[in-house]
């Protein structure tokens, strides 16, 4: 099969963002835009992906190498258009024998399906492939001028003639064609237009004129959404998720109020999962069948697993993995701590760094003591351990499987297995002295009044 690679244009500044951020780093879903373009391709497996960046050109490479640490980063210093910005990966892909597609860094919505279908049409015949689309308002998008079901050449807005302007078939951009047809051509485009830059739109009028077939493959108008304001980034954020909830819906879970739910990019529910309302997902997150996730909870990198119950008002933070029938009720915040099949905690609590082993029950307003000021560490707690309510667990600490601790104390030393564990101050009964100091107050507030 022929190879596939991939060129990323994201070099552009995004000056209408009003941020010092490169535009493609902006998030949606979490991911920034430019690896939501390296994903787009990422099911069809490309041997090689060049990313043309320029301003903030270290901030973007870190991102893209941080989803894909084999992406090549090439610079274009001065943007002198889509043509030139190309060219600039010609040295990067010397060596490449196969097709290519050029995407954009800030087009976040590119379907792998559409992709394959450009590549579809590429190895059927056409030299070159263009993404299309009926634009309900063609405004400043180029035009694409057809004849029959071959494409003639691409008329940008500004260089077009009333009758092109009327032309709804418009580009997004996206081009696919060989490694050395794609460099041939752009080798032979010119600056002789309204902007005084070099289109990689004008490939296709060098390709016709040259006998090469282009053809054009069309996919929705808000596939090939662009994102270069605040407002259209968030309008792209509400489109993504539009999108996930109703795969997450068609997969299996059932989500009670859609849209207030807010997953990542890379978030994986299982079927009959149940999704209460105003749940946030961050990065990193695995919910197995089965699980509930209960209103207002907030979960990152973490891993629920089938059956647990989360919420309402839970935290989940990075490295939270949670077992099956697990529960974790409102207002607990778990980081970096496995949770045992079927154990609770239900109330109030802060469990970091810990191990709680199955079964186990963890009262309200306990807390783990995983932090001296300079370093972390553990709190491990056996199956079956009873820990009751307002009790700090100073680590390193260790409670035995079946032990129990006394509510109110403060741990500092390991407790046995099947242990009971008290640590609190003695209390001390004064018969009658209560009412003797309430009414000895009420005799001061009257007088102070």
């Amino acid at each position: 099969m022929t190879q596939l690679a991939l060129i990323i244009l994201a070099a552009g500044k995004g000056t209408r963002m009003k941020s010092d951020l490169p535009k493609v780093l902006h998030p949606v879903a979490g991911a920034p835009l430019v690896v939501h373009a390296m994903l787009a391709v990422e099911a069809l497996e490309p041997a090689a992906t060049i990313v043309v960046a320029g301003h903030g050109a270290d901030l973007v490479e870190r991102a893209a190498h941080g989803h894909d640490p084999d992406a090549r980063i090439v610079l274009q210093a001065e943007q002198r258009g889509t043509a030139h910005a190309v060219d600039r990966a010609r040295g990067a892909l010397e060596q490449f024998d196969g097709d290519v597609i050029v995407l954009y860094g800030d087009t976040p919505f590119i379907r792998p399906e559409t992709m394959t279908e450009m590549l579809d049409a590429r190895r059927g015949g056409a030299d070159v492939v263009v993404l299309g689309f009926e634009a309900e308002q063609p405004g400043k998008y180029g035009r694409l001028v057809t004849n029959g079901d071959v494409l003639e050449r691409i008329v940008e807005a500004k260089d077009a003639s009333a009758e092109e302007l009327a032309i709804t078939l418009c580009n997004s951009g996206v081009i696919c064609a060989d490694r050395a047809t794609l460099f041939d051509l752009i080798a032979q485009v010119g600056d002789d237009n309204a902007a005084g830059e070099y289109y990689l739109t004008d490939i296709i009028g060098l390709a016709s004129g040259a006998g090469m077939r282009c053809a054009v493959v069309t996919c929705p108008e808000e596939e090939t959404l662009g994102i270069n304001s605040r407002a259209e980034l968030a309008r792209a954020e509400a489109i993504w998720q539009a999108r996930r909830r109703h795969e997450a819906m068609e997969n299996g879970a059932t989500l009670t109020a859609p849209d207030t739910v807010f997953f990542a990019h890379d978030t994986h529910i299982g079927a009959d999962v149940l999704i209460e309302p105003h749940v946030i997902f961050g990065p990193g997150v695995t919910v197995e069948n089965g699980a509930t996730l209960r209103a207002f909870s907030h979960l990152e990198g973490c891993h629920v697993s089938d059956g647990a119950v989360i919420g309402p008002y839970a935290r989940l933070r990075p490295d939270a993995e949670i077992g099956p029938d697990a529960r974790i009720g409102n207002f607990v915040e778990i980081k970096k701590a496995v949770i045992g099949e079927g154990a609770k905690v239900n109330h109030l609590s802060y469990i970091g760094d810990a191990e709680i082993g199955a079964g186990a029950n963890i009262g309200a307003g306990t807390i783990t003591c995983n932090y001296d000021g300079v370093l972390k560490h553990e709190t491990r707690i056996g199956a079956g351990a009873f820990i009751g309510s307002n009790t700090a667990l100073v680590a390193p600490v260790e409670v035995g499987e079946g032990a129990v601790v006394a509510a109110g104390s403060t741990i500092t030393a390991d407790v046995p297995g099947g242990g009971l564990a008290i640590a609190r101050s003695r209390q001390d009964t004064k018969p009658g002295q209560g009412a003797r100091l309430r009414e000895a107050l009420l005799a001061r507030k009257a007088a102070d009044t």
